[in-house]
């Protein structure tokens, strides 16, 4: 299978998460890559209520060419319930960050992960004392710590409260900082993830493949009958429950997932989505005008996929994904900063445009 998987792990200390070992993760706070230009306020704020996003994950994805040697794919969420709409990204942003091997950030040598992890690479401009992105406030009463905005420094404020030089309130409702951050996880790639299991792994699935096709002709042919011998268990390991009984694009997701379920992300530049339902109507069209990219005016293409079990991970109960889909420059161009690239949300039921 040439498709690299990814999996949440708890790191040995969240130390070695820091932008000097160009980590791939899943929630905490962003490690910068670029740490001069970072994305502006308003590139971080949700289009229909203006709230910050949160940070969702990071892909350290190196790109071989001159200016790829290092190369990150963050992705950004909105949180509020009332964002979460059925295959509509408008909540989602993925930005792409790279530089050269030879910059004036980091060592041209490999970081050593001997010994205790060294302290990350500070940036060069203020970053936000609740979710790390960029922060031109400051404190009004200590001035000594950066906020992004007004409502990330409530949520801080009584972190910071005991810091600060004055007692005095800040208005506005408290609200918990977990609101903001999400649990942070290192996520393990593998580019071989069945290696090590039974051998007969792949002879399996050309058995599961071939059980789920025969169940699929006796259901077209209505032959539903013949099915009696089948116990409830295993059509419900390929069938699933009711709602999505008919949809053959969700069992050969579930299928496709079964020997490895706990994947959160799916890698594959230049391949293409597993998609959880057909595609018919919403995704099709958004499929049809994925934009070039901004930067070079060139087409995009498939880089990776975050999965429905992150949402198992993460136990918000505000989000709601089938697949998120990202799309980046094809060349992945050579760029100044952070630039945004494009993302597909599909949800479990596709609705209909």
């Amino acid at each position: 299978m040439d498709i690299d998987l990814g999996f949440a792990e708890k790191a040995r200390s969240t130390a070695w998460l820091s932008n000097r070992y160009f980590p791939s993760k899943l929630g905490g706070r962003p490690a910068w890559l670029e740490l001069e230009d970072l994305p502006g306020i308003s590139t971080l704020l949700c289009n229909k209520c203006r709230a910050p996003k949160s940070f969702l994950c990071q892909l350290y994805a190196p790109y071989d060419d001159i200016f790829n040697f290092h190369r990150t794919i963050y992705v950004f969420v909105c949180r509020n319930a009332d964002c979460q709409e059925a295959n509509k990204a408008n909540n989602i942003t993925a930005l792409r960050a790279q530089l050269p091997r030879k910059n004036k950030f980091y060592s041209e040598e490999e970081p050593s992960e001997d010994g205790e992890p060294l302290p990350a690479i500070q940036c060069l401009k203020k970053l936000c004392a609740a979710c790390g992105c960029y922060a031109p406030h400051t404190c009004s009463r200590c001035k000594s710590i950066n906020y992004c905005s007004s409502a990330h420094q409530r949520a801080h404020w009584s972190q910071h409260k005991p810091d600060c030089g004055t007692i005095t309130t800040i208005s506005g409702s408290q609200s918990q900082l977990e609101d903001i951050v999400f649990p942070e996880y290192e996520i393990v790639m593998d580019s071989n993830p069945t290696d090590g299991k039974n051998e007969s792994n792949e002879e399996d699935g050309e058995q599961e493949r071939a059980r789920l096709a025969e169940f699929e002709d006796l259901a077209a042919s209505g032959k539903t009958g013949e099915l009696k011998d089948v116990s409830e268990a295993e059509l419900d390991k390929y069938f699933g429950s009711s709602a999505a009984v008919d949809d053959k694009t969700f069992r050969i997701f579930k299928m496709e997932i079964a020997a490895e379920p706990e994947q959160i992300v799916r890698y594959k530049r230049g391949g293409t989505p597993l998609w959880i339902a057909n595609t018919t109507g919403t995704v099709d069209s958004q499929l049809q005008s994925v934009p070039n990219c901004s930067q070079c005016g060139g087409p995009r293409q498939f880089e990776f996929q975050i999965m429905p079990q992150t949402l198992v991970i993460l136990k918000d109960d505000r989000l709601d994904w089938g697949v998120i889909a990202i799309y980046t420059c094809t060349t992945s161009c050579d760029i100044k900063g952070y630039v945004e690239e494009h993302v597909i949300k599909q949800d479990i039921v596709d609705k209909q445009s």
